[in-house]
């Protein structure tokens, strides 16, 4: 078994191993770390059709080990693994809905999110890493709503981590932000002026300033992201669809995967499992009404406009980051040009096309719109009785029209938050309010710890809002405050 290299989507020419990206989160020149598609390990026919047999934890072990066995022992994978999704804690299930289409709901972790999944196994081998070598690490953070939540959980009480959460002001709901600001800690929830894409723009620049972190910390390597940025957040989620595929006893026939999109990290994971031998025909990217990627596939063209606000809150993103990893598989390159500070001047610049002809028979992407999100819940719970959410909702809607209403393709939808996190939305389209899930019962009643950035962005003429260098001082601020 190779150790793989992973390289900067902005710099070709580094090479890391996958130990070296957790630690980074970010790579070289403000890329993302990616491997080349010949890299990709390939599990057998044989592998994958054991599958079936297996538990949640095994299948992950089997997708991850070969990324993974030449920096962590087998043993200690499996481990890690075993703990990250007991079933007990973490049960993850598939639901037939109607011909060949099934859901698979990936709702029922700690925060009740997909984000479990992810942030689970990050926090894991992150504190591996880290108590190996006597490090810490301050984690920052950026999310849309259902991030945040899972990571600062999966890493509240870690002695070798401290977290920084940034989330948008308004744009999340009340449970989904008490989910952040109730665990105190080692975690620390920052509310901020602007969109999610602001919030990013502010992890990101906090990553790259290795002079700040030598004058708090004097270590300039002590931030590194827990955002789908992050390899070791983007990796275990090619493990869904291998799930997805044992479960549901297709005879070998190629599935269709239905991925409401946001950040694209948990489509990206698909594609990369398609790459690793998993029977995909098509991956189904279905967007909110930032519909930038539906019409880049559609004229050639990757325009990024302000965000706009959707009842699926946590793909509430005009400028994916995961983009330029999928860029980069098809041979394309696309970046956020930045000026001397670090700051984004202009976000999505092409320099490269990718393959585009490619990437259309590869990839389907429609945008929702959001009345239609309303529209596709009431539809699934009438005619199904099922509740889903917002985010299922763009994996249906999206889904029914790529058939054509004809469910006759082996196919499956994932579920990625419970709808008792958006009691408001289901109940608009259903008229019954879902059930509270029991922590966040819990989670009402506690006391919040909020840190507020009120600096205000760069407002474009578009009404696009950016990072401004006064919010990024208040930022530093308050981070000074909490650890000097």
């Amino acid at each position: 078994m190779k150790q793989i290299r992973y390289y900067s989507t902005n710099n070709k020419a580094e090479r890391a191993s996958f130990e070296t990206a957790l630690m980074a989160g970010l790579a070289s020149n403000y890329g993302l770390y990616m491997l080349s598609r010949d890299d990709i390990p390939r599990l057998s026919d044989t592998v994958i059709k054991a599958m079936s047999s297996m538990s949640y934890a095994q299948i992950a072990y089997e997708v991850l080990f070969p990324f993974l066995g030449e920096e962590i022992p087998a043993g200690n994978l499996r481990e890690m693994l075993d703990d990250a999704y007991d079933d007990r804690n973490i049960p993850t299930s598939t639901q037939h809905l109607t011909g060949k289409t099934h859901i698979m709901w990936l709702t029922a972790g700690p925060t009740y999110s997909f984000k479990d999944y992810a942030a689970r196994f990050f926090a894991r081998v992150l504190n591996y890493f880290l108590e190996k070598r006597g490090l810490r690490r301050v984690v920052a953070v950026a999310t849309s709503g259902d991030t945040g939540g899972a990571v600062a959980d999966a890493l509240h009480g870690l002695e070798t981590v401290d977290n920084l959460v940034f989330f948008p002001r308004g744009s999340i709901t009340e449970r989904q932000r008490r989910q952040m600001t109730t665990l105190g800690g080692n975690v620390y929830a920052f509310e901020v002026n602007g969109d999610f894409d602001v919030c990013q723009a502010l992890a990101k620049r906090l990553l790259g300033d290795r002079n700040f972190a030598e004058e708090i910390f004097a270590d300039p390597s002590r931030f590194t992201s827990a955002n789908s940025i992050s390899l070791a957040r983007l990796l275990p989620q090619a493990v869904y669809p291998f799930f997805a595929y044992s479960r549901m006893a297709f005879c070998g026939e190629p599935m269709i995967a239905s991925v409401p999109s946001g950040n694209f990290g948990d489509m990206m994971g698909t594609v990369i499992a398609r790459e690793m031998g998993l029977p995909v025909s098509k991956v189904i990217c279905g967007v909110n009404e930032n519909d930038e990627f539906p019409e880049f596939l559609r004229i050639g063209r990757y325009v990024v406009k302000p965000s706009r606000k959707s009842p699926s809150s946590a793909m509430i993103v005009s400028n994916p980051s995961n983009f330029a990893r999928l860029v980069d598989l098809y041979g394309g390159h696309v970046y956020d040009r930045r000026d001397s500070k670090g700051q984004v001047i202009e976000q999505g610049v092409i320099d490269v096309l990718p393959d585009l002809e490619a990437m259309r028979k590869d990839l389907y992407s429609l945008s929702v719109s959001n009345n239609d999100h309303y529209r596709a819940m009431r539809e699934v719970y009438e005619r199904f009785g099922v509740m889903i959410e917002p985010h299922g909702a763009v994996g249906w809607r999206v889904l029914d029209t790529f058939l054509g209403g004809r469910h006759e393709r082996p196919a499956v939808i994932y579920e990625t938050a419970d709808p008792g996190k958006f009691p408001d939305d289901v109940k608009s389209a259903i008229g019954i309010e879902p059930e509270m899930p029991k922590r966040m019962v819990i989670q009402r009643d506690l006391p919040e710890r909020i840190y507020s950035i009120e600096k205000e962005p760069l407002m474009g003429t578009d009404g696009s809002m950016a990072l401004s260098d006064e919010q990024y001082n208040q930022t530093k601020s308050l981070i000074h405050a909490i650890f000097c």
